[in-house]
C-alpha cells in the first residue's frame, strides 16, 4: 500500500485520470509508451519526494508534474540519440578502410560502443538520468544532485553502480577511471 498517507487526493485523482493523463502527455509527445512511463515515475516520485503542502487542484498538480517529467525524460531520450549518432558519425567511413589492419580495430571498438549503449539503455532509469548527466553532459555532481532532487549521496551511489555496470564497456573503450568502480569527482 501506499507509504504515505498525507496525500491521498494525489494518489486517487491519479487513479481517477490516468487515462486523461496518458492522454495528455501521449498528444504533446507521442508516444503512449513514454507517457505510462512518465506516470510510473510520477507515482515514484510522489512516494519518495511527496508535496510539502496542501495541493488544492490534485489534477492539475499532476498534470503540471507528469509534463515536466516527460520533458526530463524527452531531453534524456534526445541526449541519448545525440550520443549514439555521434558515436556512430565517430565510426562513419568504416567502408572505405579497405583491407587494413585497422578494419578488425574498428569494427571491435563499433561492438564495444554498442554493447555499451545497450548497458546504459538497461540502467535502472534514476542511474542512466545520472550518468548521461555526471559522465556525458559533465555536471557537477552537485548539479546533477539539484537538477534530479535527490541528495549528493544519491548520486555517488548511482555512478558507483552505473561505472560497475559498465565497467567491462569502459574499460574496453579506454574510458578513464574505467578501471575503478567509484565515479569521477568534479568541483562545482
Amino acid at each position: 500500500m501506499l507509504r504515505d498517507p498525507a496525500h491521498p487526493p494525489l494518489f486517487a485523482a491519479l487513479l481517477r485520470h490516468y487515462d486523461e493523463l496518458v492522454d495528455h502527455i501521449r498528444r504533446r509527445f507521442g508516444d503512449p509508451h513514454l507517457a505510462r512511463d512518465v506516470l510510473q515515475d510520477v507515482c515514484v516520485q510522489l512516494l519518495e519526494r511527496p508535496p510539502a503542502g496542501q495541493v488544492t487542484k490534485p489534477l492539475a498538480f499532476l498534470r503540471h508534474v507528469s509534463t515536466h517529467r516527460a520533458i526530463d525524460r524527452h531531453r534524456a531520450e534526445s541526449t541519448r540519440q545525440t550520443h549514439t549518432d555521434a558515436w556512430h558519425a565517430d565510426m562513419g567511413g568504416m567502408g572505405d578502410i579497405g583491407a587494413s589492419p585497422d578494419v578488425a580495430d574498428a569494427i571491435a571498438h563499433r561492438q564495444t560502443v554498442d554493447r555499451l549503449e545497450r548497458s546504459i539503455a538497461a540502467l535502472p532509469p534514476r542511474c542512466q538520468e545520472v550518468f548521461i548527466l555526471h559522465r556525458l553532459h559533465d555536471l557537477p555532481q552537485q548539479e546533477v544532485a539539484v537538477r534530479l532532487g535527490i541528495s549528493r549521496g544519491m548520486v555517488a551511489r548511482h555512478l558507483a553502480r552505473a561505472l560497475t555496470l559498465l565497467a567491462p564497456e569502459l574499460a574496453a573503450l579506454g574510458e578513464p577511471g574505467a578501471a575503478t568502480t567509484g565515479p569521477r569527482e568534479t568541483s562545482s
